[in-house]
């Protein structure tokens, strides 16, 4: 479950204890009001204040409430209109700096200047818009294959039925269990040791056990309410049942996310692409005003001077930046849909390229997540039919979440016939898994009145609730011996690969009704239920693949440290030890930052140190990403930078995650970890593209601008020049991306982008120069401001076109790596443009004239050099620096 980022609007991960400004107090108080007096009612005039009954509503009921309180859904971002969306796309920063100039431009008296500057602005925003519209719709699509359903009881229909959260409604009976996401506020109706994290919603990190029964007391707040389950809150352990009170906006999380909906924590890409802008911006304060003195002053008119300083101001706006980052994120959530990889928040694309940690379950991700019993023993390894029979009762009246394990055992549906389970067992009590005993058990009536509590779980824990044991007609009490003699036998196990679970059992006095977590003690040991789960064939390649792309693979496991190692080695992970989760108790956060960073496999953690692992592994600067699919994993995958789950992984883990894997496989998880870098290298394409002949242009401005006695461009010719170069970088997302740059995680490093603009920018004034003593002294154009200033046109044009094609690659561009068709189609369409326009009927509404035969020649002297020098210094510079 990870961070929102855009999961301010996500019910299962958004902190709303707190109201944020906006939040509307009065229907915060109105819905508290509500809940706390259902709270107070007993359970049958709960349900008839809801006109609903133990066994539901009925169809028609569900229609009428749909219809009069609309779909249970909260904190989704806002679908705009057509209008709106063009409008929310027109406020930032960029945009508004455009329009101020193409208004200041205006009322200047140079329209022609105010019109470029609008159809820039509009390009920018229409294909934006265009992109996104397209891209969204897809998305919605795509992110209906993911499901988020809970467990409804209905009339007229089967006990229960899974129902898409988004169609509940009030009067609705919903089932539950641990690993489910509380789809709206309830009122308990049974619990049987039902414990809630409502830490999402309170920031109490502490799981509270809820009652059915009436609460007649005050409370401080309504999430105070023993009784009340609240939407966005989860099931840790134990099984219940509710009644919906309240859906959608009307629910405790509903009120709050209403204001926080179209709000999110900016990640580390969306901070650089701000402080990139904003540099920008920067530069263009100082710039701006820079040329229009100089100008101003060397040339006498200050009104030229200013139009001049507006559409230099316009030449170092990076307009495009946002269209890019639009397009190139969605075309890489589309890329990577077709990879079996749902992107459920378009930034997160970029933190999965930079991952260079995985940190990953074992169970269906090493494994092929097909768990067979094998072996059902006793202590001293030989076969039994009672402890089979014994974990058959106790997997088949389990009502709580059933796992991978009792789906093993309740394969073997003959027991059912051979034990009459139905006629000589009833369900007495249950007493729920959880993480910390892990361990469940249920108590079940036998024919002969006598109550049989049967206790499954992880080894160490049953021994520790065991007294005796039974093998065949011999029982006696379980000393040490036995106890050695277990855990050699589950020792052997566990290195052939099974993982083991041990069951026990004890009777009980009929006359007892209920049953807790203290009645197991005293337990007599039966033995032990052995479980395979092979390693996937795909695995091992898979992991030499992300390791050879510069993504660390640690294994993060409850499981215990025999069977770990066992798979490891079967899929290649190398083991050098393995970290127990009871040495990471006795490490101060700097030890387990140096251990997380050099251990790769981790046994035996309970959730929390998942999560600890995580953040130490922050701590030294890794950019971390969690692959999980149950409730234990929530806390790692909040804790991640980028949260993965999967389809089939509980409701909770797939509504916090980022990323959902529509198979569970580490070879899916590589192919988009591939996506997520080929959208960040393209992204820093445009603005190392964008910034560096910006920065290059702005140096030849300056010096023209001084000893020139005219404008080396007339404000007009400025804008044009700026328009064409946009409109060729337009498809810089379709480009291809080297296989060099895609083969390590790649971050955002706007220092190595500072120095790349710095070092390649001054490249481009050196040939604007050649050309300035070209026009001059070959050309003579002293006396002929409109020749200098076409010749400055085209050659300012094509080389900026031609730099896209330096920089997009490390090798040698169009031999050793060739752009995408599109970028190449438009870079020649705006080359053709640009050498076209002298010789058009617009040249004389933008002030050109045709150039000479022989500045032809020259210009086919001035390019080649031009490109040759910059791929030089970009090679070394690619070699001093690194490639970002």
């Amino acid at each position: 479950m990870n961070q929102p980022d855009p999961k301010a609007a996500n019910p299962a991960v958004a902190p709303v204890r707190q109201e944020p400004p906006g939040a509307a107090p009065e229907a915060s108080i109105a819905s508290g009001k509500a809940l706390a007096e259902v709270a107070r009612l007993s359970t049958d005039d709960a349900l008839q204040k809801l006109s609903s009954t133990a066994a539901g509503l009925t169809p028609g009921q569900v229609v009428q409430q749909l219809r009069s309180v609309g779909p249970n859904r909260v904190a989704r971002q806002a679908r705009h209109t057509v209008l709106g969306e063009l409008a929310a796309r027109s406020i930032n920063p960029l945009n508004i700096l455009l329009l101020s100039l193409a208004t200041a431009s205006y009322f200047l008296g140079d329209q022609r200047a105010a019109i470029m500057i609008v159809i820039m602005v509009v390009l920018s925003i229409t294909l934006g818009f265009l992109q996104e519209y397209r891209s969204s719709n897809a998305a919605d699509e795509l992110q209906k294959m993911v499901s988020i359903t809970t467990s409804v009881r209905r009339q007229g229909g089967a006990d229960h039925a899974d129902v898409p959260i988004d169609q509940l409604v009030p009067g609705d009976i919903v089932l539950l269990s641990a690993g489910d996401m509380i789809p709206a506020d309830l009122r308990l109706i049974s619990a049987k040791d039902l414990f809630i994290n409502q830490s999402t919603l309170t920031g109490e990190a502490m799981p509270l056990e809820k009652f059915a029964a009436a609460h007649e007391g005050a409370a401080e707040t309504p999430f105070d309410l023993p009784n009340i389950c609240f939407m966005g809150s989860a099931v840790v352990s134990g099984i219940g049942c509710g009644v919906v009170v309240l859906t959608g906006p009307q629910t405790a999380f509903g009120v709050v996310a209403t204001a926080i909906a179209e709000t999110r924590q900016l990640t580390s890409f969306d901070k650089g692409i701000t402080r990139f802008t904003w540099l920008m911006l920067g530069f263009i304060l100082v710039m701006a005003p820079l040329v229009f003195v100089i100008n101003g002053v060397t040339k006498g008119n200050w009104l030229e001077a200013l139009l001049f300083a507006v559409a230099v101001a316009v030449g170092l706006t990076p307009e495009m930046l946002p269209m890019i980052v639009t397009v190139n994120l969605a075309k890489g959530a589309m890329a990577m849909s077709r990879k079996k990889v749902i992107v459920k928040r378009l930034n997160a694309i970029q933190n999965f390229g930079a991952m260079d940690v995985l940190c990953t379950d074992k169970t269906g991700t090493l494994t092929q997540d097909l768990i067979i019993l094998k072996r059902h023993l006793d202590i001293r390894g030989a076969d039994s039919n009672s402890v089979l029979e014994s974990a058959y009762l106790n997997s088949y009246y389990q009502s709580g979440l059933k796992n991978l394990l009792d789906v093993a055992v309740l394969k073997h549906g003959d027991l059912e016939g051979g034990l009459k389970v139905r006629e000589r067992f009833k369900e007495i009590d249950e007493i729920p898994f959880d993480f910390e005993r892990r361990r469940m058990s249920v108590v079940l009536g036998r024919d002969d009145g006598v109550h049989v509590l049967i206790c499954k779980g992880a080894v160490e824990e049953i021994f520790a609730v065991c007294k005796h044991y039974t093998i065949g007609d011999e029982t006696g009490p379980l000393d040490e011996s036995h106890l050695a003699s277990a855990i050699e036998t589950t020792a052997k196990l566990n290195a052939d690969g099974f993982r083991v679970i041990a069951v026990a059992t004890k009777e009980m006095p009929p006359t007892q009704a209920t049953y807790s977590v203290a009645d197991e003690a005293d337990l007599t040991l039966l033995g032990y239920i052995a479980f395979l789960d092979p390693p996937k064939e795909t695995c091992a390649p898979a992991i030499a693949a992300l390791q050879a792309g510069g993504v660390q693979v640690k294994i993060l496991t409850g499981d215990n440290d025999i069977v770990t190692r066992k798979i490891c080695r079967d899929v290649g992970l190398s083991v050098d030890r393995i970290v127990l989760g009871s040495e990471m108790a006795a490490l101060s956060p700097e030890e387990l930052a140096n251990l997380a960073e050099t251990a790769t496999v981790f046994a035996k953690v309970s959730p929390s140190q998942k999560a600890a692992i995580i953040d130490a592994l922050h701590r030294k600067g890794h950019v971390v990403g969690f692959l999980g699919d149950g409730i234990n994993d929530g806390p790692a995958l909040k804790t991640a930078d980028v949260g993965i789950s999967v389809d089939s992984a509980v409701d909770i883990a797939k509504e916090s995650a980022d990323i959902i894997l529509l198979e569970k496989s580490l070879a899916v998880l590589g192919d988009g970890v591939i996506e997520g870098r080929k959208v960040f290298g393209n992204i820093t394409k445009y603005i190392k593209m964008g910034a560096s002949s910006n920065f290059g242009n702005m140096f030849s401005v300056l010096g023209a601008s001084i000893f020139l006695p005219f404008l080396p461009m007339t404000a007009i010719q400025v804008l044009t020049n700026n328009l064409l170069y946009d409109f060729s970088q337009t498809t810089i997302p379709t480009d291809n991306v080297d296989a060099e740059f895609l083969a390590v995680p790649r971050r955002w490093d706007i220092g190595n982008i500072t120095k790349f603009v710095l070092f390649i920018g001054p490249i481009s004034s050196i040939f604007d120069y050649v050309t300035y003593f070209t026009m001059l002294y070959v050309f003579n154009a002293w006396n002929n401001p409109a020749l200098f200033q076409t010749g400055w046109f085209v050659e300012s044009l094509l080389t900026q076109t031609l730099i896209i094609h330096i920089i997009r690659t490390a090798k040698i561009p169009f031999f050793q790596s060739r752009a995408s068709t599109a970028l190449i189609t438009t870079t020649l369409i705006i080359a053709a443009i640009g050498i076209a326009l002298p010789y058009s009927w617009l040249a004389g509404f933008l002030g050109f004239v045709p150039l000479p035969p022989a500045y032809w020649i020259a210009l086919c002297l001035i390019l080649p050099s031009y490109v040759i020098l910059a791929h030089v210094v970009k090679t070394w510079f690619i070699g001093r620096f690194g490639l970002s």
